[in-house]
């Protein structure tokens, strides 16, 4: 766990936001009537101070992180377990664990959630696992990517706050769940992205009709500008999914832990690998992960989670090797752009879960992210972006290093679409020939 001083030092990068960002919203009303299901408070992760439920992201108290706190509905597992079975086939089959109101199946949403979870055989003999291997593929989601689950959270939490404009710093994906999530539920969207994406990506943000607005710098650099706009009056009535929505927004993660779950036979794998990019998602995987042992929903069992990193952005993975509990920022170089945080808010607290488990952090090269794209397409007929590809790469190695148990059963993560990322694959992919359209042409081509 990391010390007293590394969690004050973690703070002080909240610190600014959390000040602009209290002072300029107005607590929910405290009551317990603002439709948030579950959902009690919001509370401190550092200090467990709690807070009414309101678009603020920051504890007054001591800068750190607010996340939902909830009120579980213990004691009959098997009906819960028949409900959620009963349920759409979508993240909100888990509405009774979400901060979303009962009846949210009936608003207009993107509905995202229940991607599959492929056995993935071939390619567990290619890397020598023995005890089963399984990829949970999100690229299936609305907008090809997880950031949909996210986005329908925040979604909810922005209707019910009265908010009118959906918005967010995003390294792209985020960018285009945003501009579609707004568009079918009818808010104004205007979200901000580095100015050298994926030009994939650039496209399906910009084709929702929202504003896009390229910042020149990084995604640390866009991140600090939105958390700007938040403390000026240009940025009322507005929701960034993830600032002052994102306690809200992270909970949307949770949903694929219960999926891998519930797609297992309501139990838990032996290991996850995940890739970070702020971290939240791993951090929210491993809490849905608590809360199904709470709830008794699956067996209460050990399992590892491992954190993926493209080497070219890998300030959690540094930290991990060099034993700290500080979080040093870097400036990202990689084709990974996905992943691309130089400063991941919830890095120390990745460190945290991986050291409690048993799991670890690594990181990938550029080249080994290629091949694993493509090693993942060859064996299973699953295009992943770069994120995959990280994720791929670094189970691929956590084998090779002896880190990771091939006996053990596994699942590693898949959160986007490799049409997205095209550039990363091109110059190496392409026709086996060229030819003449002619059975002979065929044979001299040696492909008969």
């Amino acid at each position: 766990m990391a010390t007293s001083a590394a969690r004050k030092m973690r703070r002080k990068g909240l610190a600014i936001m959390a000040v602009q960002t209290v002072a300029s919203t107005t607590p929910a009303d405290d009551s317990g009537e603002a439709p948030f299901g579950p959902a009690a408070a919001l509370s401190c992760r550092e200090c467990g101070t709690r807070y009414p439920l309101s678009p603020v992201f920051a504890c007054q108290e001591c800068f750190g992180p607010l996340e939902v706190a909830y009120d579980l509905p213990l004691g009959d597992p098997e009906g819960l377990r028949r409900r959620i079975e009963a349920g759409p086939a979508n993240i909100w089959r888990y509405a009774p664990l979400l901060p979303v109101p009962a009846d949210v199946t009936g608003k207009q949403n993107l509905n995202p959630g229940w991607t599959k979870l492929v056995k993935a055989d071939n390619l567990a003999r290619e890397l020598g696992i023995t005890g089963g291997l399984y990829v949970k593929d999100d690229s299936g989601n609305p907008t090809h990517s997880f950031k949909d689950r996210v986005v329908a959270i925040a979604l909810e939490a922005a209707r019910t706050f009265g908010l009118t404009t959906l918005s967010c710093s995003s390294t792209g994906n985020l960018a285009g769940a945003v501009g579609a999530a707004a568009a079918r539920a009818g808010f104004r969207s205007c979200v901000f992205i580095p100015h050298d994406l994926e030009q994939g990506k650039v496209v399906m943000a910009a084709v929702y009709g929202g504003e896009l607005v390229a910042i020149e710098g990084s995604y640390d650099d866009v991140n600090r500008f939105c958390s700007e706009l938040i403390g000026d009056p240009i940025g009322e009535g507005w929701g960034f999914v993830n600032v002052n929505l994102r306690p809200y927004y992270g909970e949307g993660s949770k949903t694929l832990a219960y999926e891998i779950a519930e797609q297992l036979g309501w139990r838990l794998p032996d290991n996850l690998v995940i890739p970070i990019a702020s971290g939240s998602q791993l951090t929210k995987i491993d809490k849905g992960l608590q809360e199904l042992i709470k709830l008794g929903l699956v067996e209460d069992k050990p399992y590892k989670i491992y954190g993926a990193q493209a080497e070219g952005c890998s300030p959690v993975s540094a930290a991990y090797k060099a034993g700290h509990d500080v979080v040093r920022p870097v400036k990202p170089d990689t084709i990974a752009k996905s992943l691309a945080i130089g400063n991941p808010a919830d890095g120390p607290y990745v460190l945290d879960i991986a050291r409690r488990t048993g799991g670890a952090v690594e990181d990938v090269d550029d080249e080994q992210i290629v091949d694993a794209i493509k090693l993942l397409a060859r064996t299973e007929g699953i295009f992943a972006e770069t994120a995959g590809g990280v994720t791929v790469g670094v189970l691929r190695k956590l084998i090779e290093t002896g880190q990771l148990d091939p006996a053990a059963e596994t699942v590693v993560l898949n959160t986007g679409d490799g049409l997205k990322t095209l550039d990363a694959v091109s110059e190496t992919t392409g026709p086996t020939a060229t030819i003449r359209p002619t059975v002979a042409a065929f044979r001299e081509a040696g492909l008969a």
